[in-house]
């Protein structure tokens, strides 16, 4: 039996430094095959967490927008029109499809995310080369996978990145639920090693709670990062926003991207798409059949996600200093992981 990692389970090793500047460092990396951007963090293309607002801050900074797939055909030109250098989601129905090849025809589109839960599936593969057979140039980003043979058959197909990540995300609920699911650490890891032959990027999706889970994610070969929950809290987020004192319902929702009219703290209302809460509002019900694998919550809002943002770049490359890396390719090159205990997180937080 192999043992498995979360990225609490490890750190890295400071090495020799000759980065002069924290401010030096150059933090640019693959998202697909063809579009490299300026910074490697990502929105979670989730109906809690990415919508306009959004979308300009992560525009502005050199991010690239990947919106939801539950909305109307109508809302999805419209954000393609604004955005055009957007990814767009899809699943892997026929009628998701369709809806798809549609917007590639009438849209301004970078490129297409098919996004399900279980990506290691024939359905997907099928998907995936059906419509690179027809655009044979578009962009595709598959997931979500958490082993090599997965990464490596989305790759085979026509997959120009990569999702990983099977149950880290902070409202996922899938490995408790159905037993199923890598450390996050480990799955990186893990199809690193294909990834090394394939040269496809990997997005790590899930698990990322500050700066140091990025440097840890890319350290170990992770091309960018997704992230959820951080982004989910931030003003400009899709997530619906309340009064921290007030009950469910007291008060009128904001709706997204709108932040609280006063000095009031406030909260966002983050929920993942597994969820009883999203299934109610998309379905009408839980599905038939079916067992919620996600959880819904409200928490504090943050900020702006440019002080988000602005922090995580920091942290980063500060980080890379530490290892003696001017890019993120070097980072890699150069990373040494050792394994620590649970009293390492103790002993690295602040004790007052």
């Amino acid at each position: 039996m192999k043992l498995a990692l979360t990225f609490d389970d490890v750190c890295l090793v400071p090495v020799f430094n000759n980065v002069g500047s924290r401010q030096d460092p150059i933090t640019s990396s693959k998202l697909t095959t063809k579009i490299t951007l300026p910074i490697p963090i990502l929105a979670s293309n989730m109906d809690s967490v990415i919508c306009s607002a959004l979308a300009q801050v992560l525009q502005d900074v050199g991010s690239m927008p990947i919106f939801h797939r539950f909305t109307t055909y109508e809302q999805k030109v419209k954000w393609l029109n604004a955005f055009p250098m957007s990814f767009i989601s899809c699943g892997i129905r026929v009628g998701d499809v369709i809806e798809v090849e549609k917007l590639l025809e009438n849209t301004p589109v970078a490129g297409v995310c098919f996004d399900i839960a279980h990506g290691h599936d024939r359905r997907l593969m099928d998907a995936i080369y059906k419509l690179k057979v027809k655009y044979p140039d578009l962009d595709i980003i598959a997931g979500n996978v958490c082993t090599s043979d997965g990464y490596r058959d989305l790759v085979h197909s026509g997959a120009t990145a990569v999702k990983v990540g099977i149950g880290p995300g902070a409202v996922c609920t899938t490995r408790m639920v159905t037993g199923f699911g890598v450390p996050q650490f480990t799955a990186l890891q893990d199809i690193v090693e294909v990834k090394k032959k394939l040269k496809v990027p990997i997005i790590a999706d899930g698990g990322i709670r500050n700066s140091r889970d990025i440097v840890i994610a890319l350290a170990a070969g992770a091309d960018t990062v997704m992230l959820g929950k951080l982004f989910a809290l931030t003003n400009e987020s899709a997530a619906p926003k309340r009064g921290n004192n007030s009950k469910p319902g007291a008060v009128t929702m904001l709706g997204p991207g709108q932040a609280w009219p006063d000095t009031r703290p406030y909260e966002a209302k983050y929920r993942g798409q597994a969820s009883a809460d999203f299934q109610e509002d998309y379905f009408g019900a839980t599905k038939d059949g079916t067992v919620p694998e996600g959880e819904a919550f409200w928490a504090p809002v943050a900020g702006p996600a440019i002080d988000l943002i602005q922090k995580l770049l920091a942290g980063l490359r500060s980080g890379m200093t530490y290892g003696g890396a001017r890019t993120i390719e070097e980072l890699q090159h150069k990373a040494e992981f050792v394994q620590v205990t649970s009293n390492y997180g103790a002993e690295s937080s602040p004790r007052p």
